[in-house]
């Protein structure tokens, strides 16, 4: 049994890598007849034992992708890579993958040693061989006991570790997540988020990971894809794409960001020089500025955590116009000129406490600040 156990500990060793290249998925919308770019020219490298999540609004294309990994979508052009095999045309149970469904999808007739074994099965293994390699998945997953019970003999949470120990008792080289927990309450969704990051590193099975939640995919990820209308909008570790977004997009779609309206006036090697409000706003580190020309509209990019008050209303200076208490945080909008923007300061922060209708200061956070278009 423990042999068998540290096998499966080893897996990392049969992980592949899965790469994208150039792939576009085309649907004909029944109802027009025109077609739909559901994935346009998407090009990925998900490296061996990484965990990558896509990330995006419905529609975006992700879900489509994570279809074309598995083979349930052939792509209308492009191809798909696991390690140095094009798969795009292959048939799902032949190209080495393992999926975990939202539903579970577990058979309701068959106990639960029998849905983990159902792929060795499949396999055509010897019986001695299911045994060993089941129980041993069985013990991992802490299932010992609940062998006998059937699907609907357990928990949410019981019933997403059984799905997960039949995907991975198979050995896969590529593990896909297709938003496995979105079925279950807020706290037991945090829990299993970290067991299944902590059992993924573990195993360093090459992961992909679809989900629409921010926190889920900060949390999990080695890396973030963020998504919009089928095209990567930015791909990078969850504190990039957080700290230094490359769009409004992005920004927005990740966490919450204020958007200071201004006017970029110059840039030298101390970075961008940008006229805000009347003042003159440094920012040393502006990133890409991609649409963005000197004397042209911009904005800065900035997270609420990345205001801080002051009493003193020099410099960029607004006035107090909400205040809402949140316990661990204080959450102001301070309207600077005509525009809304709001400050987070949390509770073992505060120096003191802002008014409504108090004139304050706003200092930002320069190395979390974004120029953009």
């Amino acid at each position: 049994m423990k042999s068998e156990i540290k096998e499966l500990k080893d897996l990392g060793t049969k992980s592949s890598d899965v790469i994208l290249k150039g792939v576009t998925k085309v649907f004909k919308q029944p109802d027009t007849g025109r077609d739909f770019v559901a994935v346009d020219h998407v090009d990925l490298k998900i490296a061996s034992g990484e965990m990558v999540t896509l990330l995006g609004p419905s529609g975006c294309g992700k879900t489509t992708i994570l279809r074309m990994i598995s083979g349930f979508e052939y792509p209308t052009s492009g191809a798909v890579l696991i390690g140095d095999r094009d798969v795009a045309k292959v048939p799902p149970n032949k190209r080495g993958i393992s999926m975990v469904f939202q539903s579970y999808a577990l058979f309701p007739h068959m106990n639960i040693w029998e849905n983990i074994a159902y792929g060795l099965r499949v396999q055509r293994l010897p019986m001695d061989e299911i045994v060993t390699k089941t129980n041993a998945v069985i013990d991992l997953m802490q299932l010992t006991g609940m062998e006998k019970r059937f699907p609907n003999q357990l928990s949410g949470g019981q019933q997403q570790r059984v799905a997960l120990a039949r995907a991975i008792v198979i050995e896969p080289a590529v593990l896909l997540f297709d938003e496995p927990l979105s079925n279950l309450d807020a706290k037991l969704r945090e829990s299993m988020r970290d067991e299944l990051r902590a059992l993924q590193k573990r195993l360093g099975i090459t992961s992909l990971y679809v989900t629409h939640d921010q926190s889920e995919a900060m949390a999990i990820s080695d890396r973030v894809v963020i998504m919009k209308a089928g095209k990567i909008q930015q791909v990078g570790t969850p504190s990039d794409v957080y700290d230094k977004p490359v769009s409004r997009f992005v920004a927005n779609f990740i966490g919450k960001a204020n958007f200071i309206e201004g006017r970029l006036a110059s840039v030298d090697a101390r970075g961008a020089h940008v006229e805000v409000a009347g003042t003159t706003c440094d920012v040393p580190d502006p990133g890409a500025m991609e649409g963005v020309q000197v004397g042209g509209p911009c904005c800065l990019s900035v997270r609420p955590e990345s205001m801080l008050l002051s009493p003193q209303a020099t410099g960029l200076h607004g006035r107090v116009s909400r205040a809402t208490f949140y316990g661990m945080k204080v959450e102001y909008e301070v309207m600077l000129g005509e525009q809304p923007v709001l400050a987070e300061v949390y509770s073992n922060q505060v120096m003191r406490r802002f008014a409504v209708g108090e004139d304050v200061g706003l200092s930002l956070v320069w190395p979390n600040v974004r120029v953009l278009a």
